[in-house]
């Protein structure tokens, strides 16, 4: 009789192992596929002058002093529907420039209003 009780516990804890086997792989999968923390992301390179988007945009970095007949007065990076800094810094991504962060104070010929 405990020969039976020790084969029925045996098939019952392979049967239980087989069933949460891919369960198990499932959620380890998933870890492994998470996206790294947003803080250990490196920061992006200011965007140079010379960079040939920058030209043809005619960004500049103080849109106090831009001189270009598609300037609205108060338009900046800062409150340019492109720019995805957050609210308050000093420069942030723009989606116009993906390799570079660009001034909050800045300005180019591509500025769309906020939403």
């Amino acid at each position: 009789m405990s020969q039976d009780i020790s084969r029925r516990r045996f098939l019952t804890i392979a049967v239980v192992a087989a069933a949460s086997a891919p369960l198990a792989l499932r959620s380890l999968s998933a870890e492994a596929a998470a996206p790294a923390p947003a803080a250990a992301a490196k920061p992006l390179p200011k965007l140079a002058l010379t960079d040939a988007t920058a030209k043809a945009l005619a960004y500049a970095e103080d849109a106090t002093k831009v001189k270009h007949a598609a300037f609205k007065a108060g338009s900046n990076c800062a409150n340019c529907n492109f720019y995805k800094g957050a609210k308050g810094s000093a420069s942030g991504p723009c989606t116009l420039f993906p390799k570079n962060s660009v001034v909050s104070k800045g300005w180019c010929s591509a500025w769309a209003k906020k939403v």
